[in-house]
């Protein structure tokens, strides 16, 4: 194993003079000897007086492509490790430079710990990454985000796609758990493959086995001829089981068997079958939790967990709404939907909001703008509108009698709406409208009940207190409220 080193002989390749200077700057101060080029001609001049320890270089350069040239030192320079960087911070790019053999990525603006973090691993590993064996990736990928949380996720991504590794991506529902699945599946080897998938929680539980492994001809019920499972379709491809944690433990011990062997039969069946599939895997749920509660095979988990993936909610991917919102906008238009653009107060506005439902609920905003909304550009109320984000009306629900029934409420409230507004019900707005018309109550309620101490309001209300905070702004709740007469914690 090599031994780590202090420090090393950095080059640094660039167009960029100001970037040059910082990142030389911040290696020195490491300890590390630094030295700076702009193109891919001075790169080769460089090279040919003495080999650096590190390379750094960005991928857009004025005389060529940073990326093709990572590749083409991985075989003349098989020990030397090459660090990209990149303003075009796509899963593209991500991959692009796992397969030009890079051993490692960073999205630009990059935090400069980081970078020398990763320049201090590179010379301790000693070495470079081989390359993979997958298909050239092209732009226009499904999944979108510059945000840092984003990056990481196509870091891993890239890491994995050529590999038969299992992933077990995690996060909220409508986070696009499904899209890095079919990502992993598309770079990689198996693309040429069926991509199968199938939701755990959609399926009768007594007919997973059967759905999974496949069933033969009276094996129960119903059976009149043999079925082919979803590991036999998938043959030779990948099989994405969705929402895993809503599999029951007969389930779980089958697919264990299947992880552990590569081998399975169908229910009602005695000859195996061998299982040449990659199996992915995601949750909403926490999987760890159900593990401690019995509920989930635990060597099941660590099965399925050898790569975890975790989707940021859409509230934690900082400027990534304005780009899934035009993205969204964009694909309406090629579905025959009129075009939409949007304002810097509408952008505002997007950004406002918690995004409960998170890119699934922006997706389907974006839709119903495109469809409903009179105006070509879309403003600030245009989205506030939609959203149901209005000031509280004489017509909302009842806020002020603290036994009121909601359940009762809610009923009134919809057949209020259904009478005096019936576009309503056919909309899809109906969901959001009515959440909205509870959260400021909610909201007030809980300030109330801690005297206006928003960290123990956020602690109540399950969310932290930045997100508190947007919340009162968003709904106009004075920050320093101060409530008069209320409970007692």
């Amino acid at each position: 194993m090599t031994e780590a080193r202090a420090s090393g002989r950095v080059l640094v390749l660039d167009d960029d003079g100001a970037i040059r200077t910082v990142v030389r700057e911040a290696l020195r101060r490491a300890g590390h000897q630094v030295t700076g080029v702009a193109t891919l001609r001075e790169l080769d001049a460089a090279l040919a007086s003495s080999e650096p320890d590190v390379l750094l270089t960005d991928v857009v350069l004025p005389d060529g492509d940073g990326l093709e040239r990572a590749a083409a030192l991985a075989l003349s320079h098989p020990r030397l490790p090459v660090i990209v960087f990149s303003a075009r911070n796509t899963l593209a790019t991500a991959v692009r430079a796992t397969e030009a053999g890079a051993f490692d990525y960073l999205p630009k603006p990059f935090d400069l710990d980081a970078l020398i973090r990763s320049v201090a691993a590179a010379l301790a590993r000693g070495g470079v990454a081989a390359a993979g064996d997958v298909a050239p990736a092209e732009e226009g990928l499904p999944l979108i985000g510059r945000s840092p949380a984003m990056q990481d996720v196509y870091r891993t991504i890239a890491r994995v796609v050529a590999t038969d590794l299992t992933v077990l991506v995690s996060g909220e529902s409508g986070t696009g758990k499904e899209l890095v699945a079919r990502a992993i599946h598309d770079l990689g080897p198996r693309a040429p493959a069926p991509f199968v998938a199938l939701n755990m929680a959609a399926i009768p539980r007594e007919l997973i086995e059967a759905e999974l492994f496949g069933h033969e001809r009276g094996a129960f019920t119903g059976a009149g001829q043999r079925v082919a499972g979803r590991f036999e379709q998938a043959a030779g491809g990948t099989l994405f089981l969705d929402e895993i944690g809503d599999m029951p433990m007969d389930a779980q011990t089958r697919l264990l068997r299947v992880l552990q062997s590569g081998e399975f039969t169908s229910v009602g069946g005695a000859r195996s079958l061998r299982a040449d599939v990659r199996v992915l895997a995601a949750s909403n749920r926490d999987l760890a939790g159900q593990v401690a509660t019995g509920q989930f095979r635990e060597d099941l988990f660590y099965r399925l967990n050898v790569v975890p993936i975790a989707m940021p909610p859409l509230r934690e991917r900082a400027g990534d709404v304005a780009l899934l919102a035009r993205h969204f906008l964009d694909r309406a238009v090629e579905q025959g939907l009129p075009r939409k653009t949007l304002d810097a107060a509408a952008v505002a506005a997007l950004d406002a909001h918690d995004w409960p439902g998170n890119v699934r609920e922006l997706e389907n905003l974006m839709r119903r703008l495109a469809v409903l909304s009179r105006d070509e550009q879309l403003g600030a109320q245009d989205v506030i509108a939609m959203l149901g984000r209005r000031e509280p009306s004489a017509d909302s629900l009842p806020t002020e009698t603290a036994d009121t029934d909601i359940a009762a409420a809610v009923r009134r409230r919809i057949d209020r709406l259904a009478r005096e507004q019936p576009r309503t019900l056919d909309d899809g707005t109906l969901y959001e409208r009515i959440v909205g018309e509870v959260e400021r109550p909610l909201i007030e309620a809980m300030l109330a009940r801690f005297n206006g101490n928003q960290l123990r309001a956020a602690r109540a209300l399950g969310i932290n207190r930045n997100t508190l905070r947007k919340r009162l702004d968003t709904l106009g709740i004075d920050a320093s409220f101060r409530p008069s007469g209320g409970l007692q914690p």
